[in-house]
């Protein structure tokens, strides 16, 4: 993985802090951790839908939401037709996963994952503190929920869930990732798409010890795990941004093309989505 190409794509006007991604055809669905819309950006279009997760009846702001308020969702993931996002776990108002058909735009009541975070936190002896999903993947009725090693302990590692999302009953495993430092800040999980067997990721390091305030970014990287093994193949710098979403736009046979987003932790309404192409 020593030879890549990472190039603008495009830049989206009034989407800010994007956190997620998932491309399915020509619409590409973005998730911000500090609004209560999920969007819908159409390639061909260059429009953007604006899909609300919450309930008519809400007065609050629904978007740049105050940091003590948003749900922060920081995962995106989707099966059968329907989107899950994951809100981060890092505080006790972040313990959602909200559901949507991606097809009809029907929202969902959202799921209540506040004892499933609390039991994956017991199993992966992880405290409240550090706890901080930034990813999820979905393989039938497995998940793969990627902690972000953010915290003090610096604690990355990959839960795998098997069971019904519907009432988060699931049998858990957790792995320990261990993931290298760039420029002398830990990186820690911030994304992951499946290929096949492999699970590709990007991880972003800043020189912070909180999951709640953010840092100096150092860069991001992106690897390849085995999800047999659960051990990290390979890993590449890609550069100082702090990408914090990945979704699979084209495999080429020995090429893979990526979408990446940006999170610039500002107000900004401006949303930079970045082309990464890698060898296999």
């Amino acid at each position: 993985m020593q030879k890549f190409k990472l190039e603008l794509l495009f830049r989206i006007i009034g989407i800010g802090s994007a956190s997620g991604l998932f491309f399915n055809g020509s619409s590409l669905f973005i998730i911000s951790d500090n609004s209560h819309f999920l969007y819908e950006y159409d390639s061909n279009t260059q429009k953007v839908d604006k899909i609300p997760l919450v309930a008519a009846e809400y007065t609050g702001p629904m978007e740049n939401v105050p940091k003590p308020d948003k749900p922060d969702y920081e995962a995106i993931a989707a099966k059968d037709g329907h989107l899950y996002l994951f809100g981060s776990g890092s505080t006790e108002n972040r313990n959602i996963i909200g559901h949507i058909n991606s097809k009809t735009k029907e929202v969902y009541p959202h799921i209540d994952a506040t004892d499933l975070y609390m039991v994956m936190q017991s199993f992966g002896e992880i405290a409240a503190d550090d706890f901080n999903i930034e990813a999820a993947v979905n393989d039938g009725s497995v998940w793969y929920l990627l902690q972000r090693g953010n915290g003090k302990n610096g604690q990355n590692g990959i839960f795998t869930l098997d069971g019904d999302i519907a009432d988060t009953n699931f049998q858990i495993l957790y792995n320990a990732i261990d993931l290298p430092e760039i420029d002398g800040a830990k990186a820690g999980f911030t994304d992951a798409v499946k290929v096949g067997d492999i699970l590709y990721f990007i991880a972003a390091a800043e020189k912070s010890s909180s999951t709640y305030h953010d840092g100096e970014v150092t860069g991001t990287l992106i690897g390849s795990l085995d999800l047999e093994t659960m051990k990290v193949k390979q890993t590449q710098v890609i550069g100082k941004n702090k990408f914090e979403g990945i979704t699979l736009y084209k495999d080429n046979g020995s090429t893979l093309e990526f979408l990446l987003c940006e999170d610039k932790d500002n107000d900004e309404a401006t949303s930079d989505i970045y082309k990464l192409t890698i060898e296999k």
